[in-house]
């Protein structure tokens, strides 16, 4: 075949020759070139994406491969949630969380509303994404949400790319210095949950469902109660109402925000697009799970865990306590206090071991004037819980509780909030219109071979499941137009790295790296990670010069040659050539 023609309003199309797959859809360029380099910004205006990356990782040896891991042995003779809770330990000695913002490099608000214009508007982008003002509700205005995740240091226009990473480029960070291990950012590690949950435990993709907010990607596990991942941990309905400040940090996303996104194999639905094509009955059994898990009746314990939560109501309450035949009181803050760094807890059976463990000058002979002691709570919540939802049961627990301080309205307001979570969904009412499509199918009992197979089967019929192999970067089996296009586009940290060296000497740099590509078989790394990684094919280095010769030069001429051995890159002229181990053959004007 000819070269490609480029085609009216694709300004930006590398014309690939020797074409073998089809030009992706008229329109879709931007959206399939996002789908090579998945960062925040791209997944918000193109929700495809965010499912596209689970099933890429779905799709990559790397995970299949850790069912081979001792660590996984005889996993099938535990229960969904006993897999899940040794998957959580992995992927906590295997991965870091990682928010360095300089690791992609950075870019311009300018240049980014530019791109995504045609698609959404610029109020828009800037109410619901972090990089483009949003600063969240009051909760984050407080915290200054630009310093606690250091946009401080840049200005309002220079913002950082934002990127999130297959699991290749997750485990690739190993090479890079400061770290010993993988690492990833939110969405790359709710989207390697996803996948593993499905490849290595087994649990049916009807019931993982992908949950992301303008500051945080996590994900909601139809398991039990429910699971609810957060970066690397996991969260259980009883770990929500434990009070403790890893549980407070693990809530910030859904207390505070709202959710922009909801993705699952039968689609997803956004706050800001009017079309859904997630099932309504997918929704409807995942928005109810979650209410579910998010509230509880209140019992003596989540009210002792609401105080551990709220210790400036901890002033209201003491304990008593016997020791050597002597009763003792004790105020409730400095018990709590003594739960640090040990085993036992104020809020369960193991009290009575933490109060031991207190020395015996911290204790009153005699009850502390004004405090309500917690012992004699005890009756009250005998055989008794307490509905949140429900005045009279919450006024009935405020009598039993005789402390003005606790039971000023802010007081109870607060119980009742830690003991019952409305989370921000999108919408369901008019104008939502629910538009399903096909749903990837794909079974818990699949081989990576069978998977591969069903994906490929289901391309021309699912968007998603295409724009899985684009995430996937398998140059094999789709249109380069969009690798190519983002490889020249969108590495800024090769542009940034570069700066001072001639052509020759960024040349030189790319040979002394060892010349081992982070993707198997005919998958292509974008640029920007064979900078970062220090390593790469002949390929992947001679679209890292072309990267950075066009973003030094956007008139450049360059040609890139591509055997199934070796690549020979033109640039205005001079050729350079790179030995290969891809097996691809083709070529483009970039």
């Amino acid at each position: 075949m000819g070269p490609f023609r480029t085609a009216p309003g694709s300004a930006g199309r590398p014309a690939v020759m020797n074409r073998k797959h089809p030009a992706v859809p008229e329109g879709q360029l931007e959206k399939y070139s996002s789908a090579s380099t998945l960062s925040d910004m791209e997944i918000f205006v193109f929700p495809e994406l965010l499912y596209a990356l689970v099933l890429a990782n779905i799709l990559s040896p790397k995970v299949w491969e850790w069912r081979a891991d001792p660590w996984f042995a005889n996993l099938d003779r535990l229960s969904p949630y006993r897999r899940i809770l040794r998957l959580k330990q992995f992927v906590m000695d295997h991965y870091e969380f990682n928010l360095d913002l300089d690791t992609w490099g950075l870019t311009t608000q300018q240049r980014e509303i530019a791109r995504f214009r045609p698609f959404m508007d610029e109020a828009t982008i800037s109410r619901s994404n972090a990089l483009f003002g949003y600063e969240g509700d009051r909760y984050y205005f407080d915290m200054d949400i630009r310093r606690h995740f250091g946009l401080d240091k840049y200005g309002r226009e220079v913002i950082p790319y934002w990127k999130t990473e297959t699991v290749e480029a997750m485990d690739a960070f190993r090479f890079k210095d400061g770290y010993r291990t993988g690492a990833g950012e939110c969405v790359s590690l709710s989207t390697l949950y996803a996948a593993a949950l499905f490849v290595v435990c087994g649990i049916p993709l009807d019931d993982i469902f992908l949950m992301g907010t303008p500051l945080h990607s996590q994900n909601f596990i139809l398991a039990g109660d429910g699971v609810l991942t957060n970066n690397r941990r996991l969260v259980t309905k009883a770990m929500w109402f434990n009070g403790t400040e890893l549980t407070r940090k693990a809530q910030r996303a859904l207390r505070h925000e709202q959710v922009t996104v909801v993705a699952h194999r039968t689609g997803w639905i956004h706050c800001v697009y009017p079309d859904a094509t997630l099932d309504p009955a997918a929704y409807a059994r995942m928005t109810g799970a979650l209410h579910g898990f998010l509230r509880t009746d209140i019992t003596l314990e989540i009210l002792l865990n609401f105080l551990r939560d709220a210790p400036h109501r901890q002033e209201c309450f003491q304990i008593r306590h016997e020791r050597h035949g002597r009763i003792l009181h004790i105020a409730a803050e400095k018990v709590y206090h003594y739960e640090h760094g040990s085993p036992y807890k104020v809020s369960d059976a193991t009290r009575e071991k933490l109060l031991a463990e207190i020395d015996e000058d911290e204790f009153f002979a005699a009850p502390i004037d004004g405090r309500v002691v917690i012992n004699d709570l005890e009756p009250f919540f005998r055989g008794r819980r307490v509905d949140p939802s429900d005045e009279d049961s919450v006024r009935r627990l405020t009598e039993a509780v005789p402390c003005h301080r606790f039971q000023a309205r802010q007081a109870i307001e607060e119980m009742v909030a830690f003991a019952s979570l409305r989370p921000r969904l999108p919408e369901t009412d008019a104008p939502r219109r629910f538009v399903p499509g096909p749903a990837i199918d794909l079974d818990p009992g699949v081989t990576r071979e069978g998977a591969i197979a069903a994906l490929e089967a289901q391309r021309a019929a699912n968007p998603v499941a295409d724009l899985a192999f684009y995430a996937y970067r398998d140059l094999s089996r789709t249109d380069w137009a969009p690798f190519l296009k983002s490889a020249m586009e969108r590495s800024p940290v090769c542009a940034k790295g570069a700066e001072g060296l001639e052509a020759g000497a960024i040349e030189a740099r790319l040979r002394e790296w060892p010349d081992e590509s982070i993707y198997d078989g005919a998958r292509c790394a974008q640029p920007d990670e064979v900078w970062n990684y220090r390593r790469g094919d002949g390929l992947e280095k001679a679209l890292c010069l072309a990267s950075v010769l066009r973003a030094r030069n956007a008139q450049a001429a360059l040609e890139l040659h591509v055997l199934p051995d070796r690549v020979t890159l033109v640039a205005d002229g001079r050729a350079t050539a790179w030995p290969s181990r891809k097996g691809l053959d083709g070529g483009a004007t970039l």
